[in-house]
């Protein structure tokens, strides 16, 4: 706790706060516009809001949240097959708890769980491989869902599974991984994002070397911790690489990633996983940017073992969902917004999740400067 506290001391934040809205003017004086940076990490989102940093920095300085939430860039279409198995006779789909109220194209895991499907919430995967092995009459689907941070463990359980030789477990694998996402939103000429701020947990995961290619194009990037004062150094660094036309990417965050990242975590996904493209909310397919089963586990992949029905998916009417995990609008622009959807009642994934930039700015922001004020 000692370690932390100069993590939280508010007298480090005020003087981090003065330099960062010094810099920020010089910055923006030398461009002639505002600066944007992006934070690619979900809990970057809610630690921005929750803290009120926006409302503490200025004017020139223009903080977005891009497509760190895992729940939120999880594609319509995966989430109507999620349903879809729900639906099937002798099913138990297992997941983690946010995945259940998203909304597909014309219902949800909580609906169908209403409707009497045998819904499971995990606390691990590992919780699904001994539900199936105490089950056997019933077929488990584990939906495997998030980015590099989750993949790991949902490896081990693919593993452990295939070691038992459950006939009834298998999994359906959504997982994506981080740094093609970005490369996606520095390609988008309606976009200009002048550095990153990047995503701790994932990069505990895959390490340093795994933005070189942010590296190779000179952009100002900072992997960066969770508390107030990390993310306004952070802030700072950005904004010092920007003002002095310098762009490379900066472990921020020494205490917990290393330049080779967590070598087993990576090994467990090499083994059970390979890289493929992958369908992202917002985004469309991302060359390169998910993972599949190899072949040897293929017949733990729920989708080659149950045949689902085709469906047509849909964007709800007015959900700007995609528009926000891309950083072109913020949900205080979207409509919907704290009127016709909020948590209780969510129209987009964005406000389901605890991750997810609407719920973060609904639950923080609302009031602070330049929110609505909206029950």
């Amino acid at each position: 706790m000692k370690e932390l506290a100069k993590f939280r001391d508010p007298q480090i934040a005020k003087a981090l706060i003065k330099e960062v809205n010094a810099v920020a003017a010089r910055v923006a004086e030398r461009l002639g516009r505002r600066i944007v940076l992006m934070e690619v990490c979900g809990t970057h989102t809610v630690a921005i809001s929750r803290a009120g940093l926006r409302g503490l920095l200025c004017d020139h300085l223009d903080l977005r949240s891009g497509p760190g939430c895992p729940v939120c860039v999880t594609d319509y279409a995966d989430i109507d097959r999620m349903v879809a198995l729900a639906r099937l006779p002798g099913i138990t789909v297992a997941t983690f708890g946010d995945m259940v109220r998203v909304p597909g194209s014309g219902s949800s895991l909580e609906r169908e769980r209403a409707a009497g499907a045998e819904i499971r919430i995990c606390y691990s995967p590992a919780d699904a491989v001994a539900y199936a092995s105490a089950h056997p009459a019933r077929e488990v689907v584990f939906l495997g869902v998030g980015f590099e941070t989750t993949a790991p463990a949902v490896a081990l359980s693919i593993k452990e599974a295939a070691r038992l030789r459950l006939n009834n477990f298998s999994v359906f694998v959504t997982h994506k991984v981080v740094p093609p996402a970005l490369d996606a939103l520095l390609s988008d000429p309606e976009l200009k994002i002048d550095g990153f701020i990047l995503p701790g947990h994932v990069s505990a995961i895959i390490g340093l070397k795994a933005y070189d290619s942010l590296n190779a194009r000179g952009l100002p990037a900072v992997i960066t911790g969770f508390e107030p004062n990390d993310i306004l150094d952070a802030v700072r660094q950005l904004l010092l690489m920007v003002l002095a036309g310098e762009g490379r990417v900066i472990n921020g965050y020494a205490r917990v990633v290393r330049t080779s990242g967590n070598t087993i975590a990576q090994q467990q996904m090499d083994e059970v996983f390979k890289i493929t493209d992958a369908p992202w909310r917002g985004f469309g397919t991302i060359p390169r940017s998910g993972l599949t089963m190899e072949d040897r586990f293929k017949k733990l992949d729920a989708l080659e073992r149950f045949v689902l029905p085709p469906t047509k998916s849909r964007v709800p009417s007015g959900c700007v969902c995609g528009e926000i995990l891309k950083g072109k609008l913020t949900p205080r622009e979207c409509t919907l917004f704290g009127r016709v959807c909020k948590p209780m009642a969510p129209v987009g994934p964005c406000m389901v999740s605890s991750e997810g930039a609407c719920a973060a700015y609904y639950n923080f922001e609302r009031r602070q400067r330049g929110g609505t004020a909206v029950e």
